[in-house]
């Protein structure tokens, strides 16, 4: 059997959505890194997942690009995949736990982040946090006092 070429249609579709990661930095005493928005939102590091890369390696180089913390991918842990509409566009973002980075994070796009802060878990993550870094640390800890944020969660084998 020969094979066919594939639909142009099917070969390049139109992109519809946004494929994208958020890294949950978990430090000593139990404390995760967020970073202030200039709208005054907090943040989990994060991005796009450019094309060919895994939800790790878009990890650790977003990590990198936007904390100047480095980290191994090995070490990268997927704990669910998010869905949302926000804006009418389907956005798809993996949650993804990293225990271990080294350095010390400090603001490399000032254009994007205010400043980069450590907050306890027990009693301090702010209520005020961008919508897709809510959902991934409610994946991840689903007990944290934070509001919720509409996205379908699928949580993945721990």
């Amino acid at each position: 059997m020969t094979a066919t070429a594939e639909r142009p249609e099917r070969a390049f579709p139109t992109p519809n959505g946004l494929t994208g990661v958020g890294v949950i930095v978990v430090g000593p005493g139990d404390r995760i890194l967020l970073g202030l928005g200039h709208d005054g939102r907090w943040e989990l590091p994060g991005g796009k997942v450019d094309p060919g890369e895994s939800f790790e390696e878009a990890a650790v180089r977003e990590l990198a690009e936007e904390t100047s913390l480095r980290a191994d991918a090995a070490g990268v842990r997927i704990v669910a995949v998010l869905m949302d509409g926000a804006r009418g566009v389907t956005r798809v973002t993996a949650a993804a736990v990293l225990e271990s980075a080294t350095g010390t994070p400090r603001v490399t796009e000032p254009h994007k982040i205010v400043r980069w802060e450590w907050f306890g878990t027990d009693d301090g993550v702010p209520k005020d946090l961008f919508a897709p870094s809510a959902a991934a640390l409610r994946a991840w800890r689903p007990d944290l006092d934070i509001p919720p944020a509409p996205a379908h969660c699928y949580p993945t084998a721990r």
